[in-house]
């Protein structure tokens, strides 16, 4: 997994102060998806999601 980019995510995440359901709405990427990540629960991501959350960094920190 890309654990860099997991990392800045949840920084951009806790920083905006949004739930992982908001995340999803903005990134999408599954609630399930993110939950899994976040919790390590997942090894590798696939491009489209990671993609999607290159994306969503990409946006938000305009």
């Amino acid at each position: 997994m890309n654990k860099e980019l997991v990392v800045k995510v949840k920084r951009l995440r806790g920083e905006l102060n949004i739930s992982i359901s908001e995340l999803s709405d903005k990134s999408g990427v599954s609630r399930t998806t993110l939950s899994d990540i976040f919790n390590e629960k997942r090894k590798r991501m696939n491009r489209k999601t990671i993609s999607k959350l290159n994306d969503w960094l990409l946006t938000e920190e305009e």
